[in-house]
C-alpha cells in the first residue's frame, strides 16, 4: 500500500489507451458526439487511465468485453433482475485506470496494481455522480449490475474503486494492523475527489449532487464517508454496511460463535446471543461452508495478527477448500479479551454514527453473514446518541440476507434488497434535492403485486 500524500494532478503520468470492445457508432462519430474531445479528460492522480467510447456502458453493452467483469457480480443479484438500460442503450465515455500503489492483488486487465477504478460519463447527465467502493474483497466491476446500470440509466455518472487491495489475502497489504482497511476509506475519498474533477473536464462543470453508496464493505465505506468527509457528497445509501467500532460489536465479536458452531463447539443459543436471528437457521449450513471461517480469519488477521500466526499465515489459502476453511483457533476467539492494541487497530477505522449528510440505510432481517442485531440496529442507536437521528431512515427488509443470489436457491423464504434499494436511492435523491420527506424507520413487508424481484416500494 502506497498512498500519495496528496492528490496531484500529473497529466503527464497518464497514459490513455484504447481496450478492445465496442466502438462508437458511426452517427455518434460523424456528430462529434461521445468521442469529441476525450484526450482532454484526465483523472487527477491517476498513475494509468484507458478511455474508451461505447455506444452502451449497461452490462447489456458491455457483456463479453474487457469493461466489465460478470464473475466479480455473481452472487449479488437474483437471476430474475431486470437491468435497466437507456433505449437503445446508454452511450458515453468508460475510464478504467489505476492511483499509484505498492500493492499487487488486483490483476484486472493484466494489471497486477491495485487501487484500480472505473468511471463511467454517459452523454447524457443528469448532473450527479454516484461513488461505490467494492463489497467483499471484490474488484471495482462487482456493483456494475447491482448499482451502476440502474444509475447510469438514469443519467448519472458513475465511479467505483477496488478500495486498493482485494481477494482474500487483502490483509497482507499495509504495515499496520488495520491498514488494509484504512487504505480503503482513503482510497474512496479520492476517487470521489478525481471523479469530481473530471466530470467537469468532461461536462464544463462539477456535479450538482454527489452520493456514496454501497453493499456490505461498500455500505460500511458510505457511512465512514458522511461521518469523516460529508462536504464532498450530498446523501448516500448504505446496504448492509458492515459494522466497526472498536469496543464491538464488530465482525470479531460476532462471528467467532458461528465458526465455533461449524466446528461443534457451539449451540444455536451462542449464535443468537452473538446477534443471528431465529429464522436464519436455514442459511447457516450455507454460511458455515462459504462465509463464517474465511471472514472471520482474514479479518482476525488483519486487525490481530498475532492470536495465530501460522493461520492463515501468509495466504488465506491456495485452494477454494482451504481459503473457506476456518482456522480451528478461530472457535476460541474472544475480542474483549485481546489486547489493547487490537482495539486500537480497529479504533483506526472504527464508525461513530456522527454523519454529516442524509443517510438511508437497508439492512434484511435474515442476513446470516453481518446480523442486523449486531449491526444497522447498533449503527442506528450510534446516530440517534450522536444527535443525527433527522438525517438517518433505516428501513427493514423482511426476508432479504446478506446476497441476493440466495433467493434463487430458497425463493419461498427469501426476497432480493436490490429493488428496495432502488427504491431507497429514488428516496433520498428526493430527499436531498427537493425536501420531499422520506419514510419513518419500518420493516418493509412484501409489494402487494407480489413481484419482490424488481418491486418493493417504501411508503
Amino acid at each position: 500500500m502506497r498512498l500519495p500524500r496528496g492528490v496531484p494532478f500529473l497529466a503527464a503520468a497518464l497514459t490513455a489507451v484504447t481496450l478492445a470492445g465496442p466502438g462508437p457508432s458511426a452517427e455518434a462519430a460523424d456528430l462529434g458526439g461521445h468521442c469529441a474531445r476525450l484526450e482532454h479528460v484526465r483523472v487527477p492522480g491517476a498513475a494509468l487511465q484507458r478511455e474508451a467510447c461505447l455506444d452502451d456502458l449497461t452490462t447489456t453493452g458491455l457483456a463479453g468485453t474487457d469493461y466489465t467483469d460478470p464473475a466479480d457480480q455473481a452472487g449479488l443479484t437474483a437471476a430474475g433482475t431486470t437491468s435497466p438500460s437507456g433505449v437503445p442503450g446508454v452511450p458515453g465515455v468508460q475510464i478504467d485506470g489505476y492511483f499509484p500503489d505498492s500493492s499487487r492483488f488486483n490483476t484486472t486487465h493484466g494489471w497486477r496494481h491495485d487501487a484500480q477504478f472505473v468511471i463511467r460519463l454517459p452523454d447524457r447527465w443528469n448532473g450527479g455522480v454516484v461513488v461505490t467502493g467494492a463489497p467483499g474483497n471484490r474488484k471495482q466491476y462487482a456493483t456494475d449490475k447491482a448499482i451502476s446500470d440502474r444509475v447510469l440509466a438514469q443519467g448519472y455518472a458513475y465511479a467505483a474503486t477496488d478500495k486498493g487491495n482485494s481477494g482474500t489475502d487483502f490483509y497482507r497489504d499495509g504495515v499496520r494492523p488495520g491498514d488494509a482497511v484504512a487504505e480503503w476509506n482513503a482510497r474512496t475519498t479520492q476517487l470521489t475527489r478525481a471523479v469530481r474533477r473530471v466530470v467537469a473536464q468532461r461536462y464544463g462543470h462539477e456535479p450538482r449532487r454527489t452520493y456514496i453508496t454501497g453493499i456490505s464493505n461498500g455500505g460500511y465505506l458510505t457511512r465512514w464517508q458522511l461521518e469523516n468527509h460529508p462536504g464532498l457528497y450530498d446523501g448516500g445509501v448504505d446496504w448492509e454496511g458492515a459494522l466497526w467500532t472498536a469496543d464491538g460489536p464488530n465482525l470479531l465479536t460476532s462471528l467467532p460463535a458461528a465458526v465455533a458452531r461449524s466446528l461443534g463447539a457451539a449451540r444455536d443459543e451462542d449464535l443468537y446471543a452473538a446477534g443471528f436471528a431465529r429464522g436464519s437457521e436455514f442459511l447457516w449450513p450455507y454460511h458455515e461452508r462459504a462465509y463464517w471461517g474465511v471472514t472471520q480469519k482474514i479479518y482476525r488477521a488483519e486487525f490481530d495478527p498475532a492470536y495465530d500466526p501460522h493461520c492463515p499465515g501468509p495466504t488465506a489459502g491456495s485452494s477454494p477448500e482451504a481459503i473457506l476453511a476456518p482456522c480451528a483457533s478461530d472457535a476460541a476467539y474472544d475480542y474483549a479479551a485481546r489486547p489493547a492494541s487490537v482495539r486500537r487497530a480497529v479504533a483506526r477505522v472504527a464508525l461513530t454514527g456522527r454523519i454529516g449528510k442524509p443517510l438511508i440505510t437497508l439492512h434484511g432481517d435474515l442476513d446470516a453473514l453481518l446480523p442486523k442485531a449486531a449491526d444497522s440496529d447498533v449503527y442506528a442507536r450510534m446516530i440517534d446518541e450522536r444527535g443525527r437521528g433527522a438525517l438517518h431512515r433505516y428501513y427493514t427488509v423482511a426476508g432479504g440476507t446478506h446476497v441476493d443470489g440466495l433467493y434463487d436457491t430458497h425463493p419461498d423464504r427469501l426476497r432480493p434488497i436490490l429493488p428496495c434499494y432502488r427504491s431507497a436511492f429514488e428516496t433520498l435523491t428526493a430527499w436531498v434535492e427537493r425536501g420531499t420527506p422520506p419514510p419513518a424507520d419500518r420493516t418493509v413487508g412484501e409489494p402487494a403485486d407480489g413481484d419482490v424481484v424488481d418491486s418493493c416500494p417504501l411508503r
